[in-house]
């Protein structure tokens, strides 16, 4: 097994790291937002007694200092009335809720869920309900929230207490119109057509928003339809995937290299589609759903409460290697979801605690931004560690499927950025092998100076089956300065971030 090594060259720049790629989701959907994000009749005084949003909610995703959040779904806006949720609260309809089968009060709608992203310092970002809506109900929707004129929707914003316009910026052509477990299911011919006028009407209220298309995996012909229709009046492109682990370690880690095999995917077909419609406009990637999610361990009408250990911790990590990676194309992703339903921050009323996954999220949006850099990596493979034993499944067929499996699935998974601003270099390594530790040389570019210290976080823990619950972390950072020497042995199943001064 030959021995891996890092090499770190500030000068090869991918391009910038977006922000954007460190975005939030919240849907209503179990206890995302009642009983999470919102709740007005806590107990336990940590609602905020005017506006009923969770306090101790707020200060945590502050600390991930999100720059957008897409709402309100998800499946949930398929057959979602915008109309609903704003307005007295005692006058809002309860409505059936197809997507979880549960009943939705309305108490929390759109006015509450632009205060709350004013409250938490980001931007907005709204998904258009293409099942049961009309192109009437989503030019009401983006008048009401982005007018200035003396118009009915703009005017009873005013009513309800906005007298200045939200002015949200994204807004997205509805949520996995694919599926068959949507509401208004499309095949794809027929979704671009309408999506195609919808995206016309919507400029001519407001030129100035952007329009996010309906995509799948980025890999289906749903995508290539889709991408081949849409390109002259959309900004981005969405795909969607969520890694499950099968209770295996290994097929848990390996899963983010199926989505960065997806990106490549994806961005040929965007430039497949920029050709076919002799386009120079910017269109990127919105990776607006992943994250690690087993519906069999935590099934969607059931509140989806995954409680997440290492393994999954090294996943999300994983998961965020690749954005970094793939900063060129990429330029937003939104982890699905921000409280309680797959998410970092389980709550009681009485509390929150941070999940595992919490931590290389925090990680990653404090200190992985700058520009990507083009880390080369030598490390062994699945197969090659696996010498003897029964390769996983997953990276089975990943390997004899893409011609690049090797690289994807290296067991040291590793991405770099320059923080030019405070001559930083920053390297994000997962070691992904559930035994082994590696003694890992880590070279910088020839004209890089290397001070004696550099400062280390690291999460790690003896088992790959360790969690957090309320008043336990077991898996959390741990910030630690040490001699620099040349090479660092990475635990095995850990994850660290090197923050170097050069």
């Amino acid at each position: 097994m030959s021995a891996p090594t890092i090499l770190v060259d500030p000068a090869r720049v991918i391009d910038d790291v977006d922000p954007r790629i460190y975005s939030g989701f919240t849907e209503h959907m179990g206890r995302c937002i009642y009983g999470g994000l919102y709740e007005p009749d806590n107990q336990h005084g940590l609602a905020d007694p005017k506006t009923g949003f969770r306090t101790d909610v707020m200060d945590v995703l502050k600390e991930l200092k999100i720059p957008l959040v897409r709402y309100p779904g998800g499946n949930f806006v398929s057959s979602y009335r915008w109309q609903d949720g704003i307005g007295p609260k005692e006058l809002r309809p309860r409505r059936p809720e197809l997507a979880w089968l549960n009943e939705e009060s309305n108490q929390f709608g759109t006015d509450e869920f632009i205060d709350w992203c004013r409250e938490l310092g980001t931007e907005p970002y709204l998904c258009l309900n293409m099942g049961t809506g009309t192109l009437e109900d989503a030019l009401g929707w983006v008048e009401y929230c982005n007018s200035s004129a003396n118009t009915y929707y703009a005017n009873l914003r005013r009513k309800n207490g906005h007298e200045q316009p939200h002015n949200v910026k994204y807004w997205s052509l509805g949520n996995e119109v694919w599926g068959p477990w949507q509401v208004g299911q499309m095949e794809s011919q027929d979704y671009a057509k309408k999506a195609y006028q919808w995206a016309k009407a919507l400029r001519l209220l407001d030129a100035s928003i952007k329009i996010i298309a309906c995509g799948e995996t980025g890999y289906a012909d749903w995508d290539r339809v889709v991408l081949k229709k849409l390109a002259p009046v959309v900004d981005y492109h969405s795909i969607h995937i969520y890694t499950v682990s099968e209770g295996k370690h290994e097929v848990n880690v390996m899963g983010p290299a199926a989505a960065e095999k997806a990106i490549n995917i994806t961005k040929s077909l965007i430039d497949l589609a920029k050709i076919e419609n002799d386009l120079s406009k910017d269109l990127t990637i919105c990776f607006d759903e992943w994250n690690v999610w087993d519906p069999v361990r935590a099934p969607g009408e059931d509140g989806a409460e995954e409680k997440y250990d290492l393994s999954d911790a090294l996943a999300v990590a994983s998961w965020l290697n690749v954005f970094v990676r793939k900063a060129d194309v990429v330029k937003i992703a939104c982890i699905a979801q921000s409280v309680n339903v797959i998410s970092p921050i389980i709550t009681s009323p009485e509390g929150l605690f941070r999940q595992t996954t919490y931590y290389p999220l925090h990680l990653f949006t404090n200190l992985m931004r700058g520009a990507s850099l083009d880390v080369y990596v030598t490390t062994p493979t699945p197969d090659d560690a696996y010498t003897g034993t029964t390769v996983p499944s997953f990276v089975q067929k990943l390997t004899t499927t893409a011609p690049d499996a090797e690289k994807l699935t290296k067991f040291v998974d590793v991405s770099a950025v320059f923080d030019a601003q405070a001559s930083e270099v920053r390297v994000a390594i997962v070691n992904r092998h559930a035994e082994k530790a590696y003694e890992v040389p880590i070279k910088f570019g020839a004209d890089t100076k290397v001070p004696g210290e550099v400062k280390v976080y690291e999460v790690w823990s003896e088992s790959l089956k360790d969690s957090n619950t309320f008043g336990q972390d077991k898996v959390k950072t741990v910030e630690k300065s040490l001699k620099w020497e040349g090479t660092y042995e990475l635990k095995a199943h850990s994850f660290q971030v090197f923050k170097v001064e050069v």
